[in-house]
């Protein structure tokens, strides 16, 4: 005959004091970065925490357009929490990325086919992936700087958002270069006309910017 359950009061039962806050901010992130595998992005959230690491969590809840599927891969915030974990090294190996898209739940054809684009080898700069992320964002070498300046700017969001000249510079060159059909000419008549801007703005670039220069020369 089996023993009885032992049975405890109320009293006996010590909750950990932060216990309760864990699970709340646990919860909260959860809900804002609404991932596809629950237990694998828990698992990836406790193992940030633990290190002391940039936790997986988005900044702010992403409501799919009506015609979005809900499993649609990498979106602004995702890339953005991304650059948060990845960002404090220049250079970061394929397996650290790829252990924090899982950790994200992203579909990992869509990280070889930005890895493939790139032609990237097992040590990655992490500025050059990020730009491509942008580009798979956005389709067009503009709309990715857009999403460039959106997630990389510390202006409040109320703000046009704006990064300093050299990071757009660097940025954009890659991306104008990997794509092989802008002439080095054009690349560099577009950044001197850029810097002009950016100097008169306390070295700092806004869409509006580049968007007017590139609707000038086209």
């Amino acid at each position: 005959m089996p023993p009885p359950e032992t049975m405890y009061c109320a009293q006996q039962i010590n909750i950990p004091p932060d216990l309760p806050n864990i699970l709340k901010q646990f919860t909260k992130a959860a809900i804002r970065t609404q991932p596809h595998d629950v237990l694998q992005w828990a698992a990836d959230y406790f193992s940030a925490m633990s290190k002391g690491e940039a936790l997986p969590v988005k900044q702010r809840l992403e409501m799919p357009v009506a015609t979005q599927k809900t499993d649609t891969g990498l979106t602004p915030n995702l890339l953005k929490t991304l650059h948060q974990q990845l960002a404090s090294k220049e250079i970061i190996t394929k397996e650290e990325l790829l252990i924090k898209w899982k950790g994200l739940c992203l579909p990992v054809e869509q990280l070889d086919t930005i890895l493939a684009l790139g032609n990237f080898s097992e040590n990655i700069n992490w500025m050059h992936f990020f730009a491509l992320g942008c580009s798979a964002l956005g389709g067009t070498i503009t709309s990715a700087l857009k999403h460039a300046c959106d997630i990389l700017t510390e202006d409040p969001e109320t703000a046009e958002a704006q990064i300093p000249f050299n990071t757009f510079e660097s940025l954009y060159t890659y991306l104008a270069h990997l794509d092989g059909e802008i002439p080095e000419e054009q690349i560099e008549s577009f950044l001197f006309s850029l810097q002009e801007h950016a100097k008169q703005q306390g070295g700092m670039v806004l869409p509006s910017d580049f968007i007017d220069i590139c609707n000038k020369t086209n």
